[in-house]
């Protein structure tokens, strides 16, 4: 139980990576594992997750990522894009996944796919695009926090132009739009900010038990 408490006050947002250290693919693939395993509404997953090491894409990218460094220099940059709009084709297919991974009759979820169609497909597009991104961000946390588990470094990243971001990668034509941002690799040894103090309110003034 200990060691929950101690790896997220191990982490912090790095801003300097050791561009000389990678995240080695065992570890990656662990980490895209627990990505893959967040939890979402109704398990539909409304978005897709880049892993990005293109040296030539990152440097595009990080003049539109107020220039930061943690851009070019950690080890993978990891983009999640949540689906801007959708139609029945999210549901039917997550249906046809859970039919198979289950072995279920898919006539025994005609239920459950009108109930989720009948809260979803009416929504303005707008709303649709709000919800997609907050199910992005659960599996952004969870792959921050696994992360953590590994020793393996983080930064979470808003500050950045969504719509270049859009543009260089061609999220649009896919119906996708960059919603966060996390740098993964190794800290520097030259980061100062790794010697701060955490700072967090405190828990009377951050819980009420009611």
């Amino acid at each position: 139980m200990s060691n929950i408490l101690e790896n997220r006050t191990w982490r912090y947002a790095t801003k300097k990576f050791d561009s000389t250290k990678k995240v080695s693919d065992e570890d990656l693939k662990l980490l895209l594992e627990a990505t893959r395993l967040s939890a979402s509404s109704y398990g539909l997953q409304p978005y897709h997750v880049f892993v990005i090491t293109d040296a030539e894409i990152r440097e595009k990218l990080k003049p539109v990522s107020w220039g930061q460094s943690q851009i070019t220099d950690a080890s993978h940059l990891i983009v999640f894009a949540n689906v801007t709009d959708f139609g029945e084709e999210l549901m039917d297919g997550y249906l046809e996944n859970v039919s198979t991974t289950r072995n279920i009759p898919a006539e025994g979820l005609k239920g459950y796919g009108d109930f989720m169609k009948s809260k979803l497909l009416d929504l303005p597009t707008e709303t649709k695009t709000i919800w997609s991104s907050k199910q992005a961000y659960i599996a952004f946390s969870n792959l921050m926090q696994a992360a953590a588990e590994l020793k393996i470094d983080t930064c979470p990243m808003e500050g950045f132009e969504a719509e270049e971001y859009n543009k260089i990668l061609d999220l649009e034509e896919k119906n996708l739009n960059a919603s966060v941002v996390l740098a993964i690799g190794y800290r520097s040894e030259e980061d100062e900010t790794q010697h701060y103090a955490k700072v967090r309110r405190s828990a009377e003034e951050l819980f009420t038990h009611i």
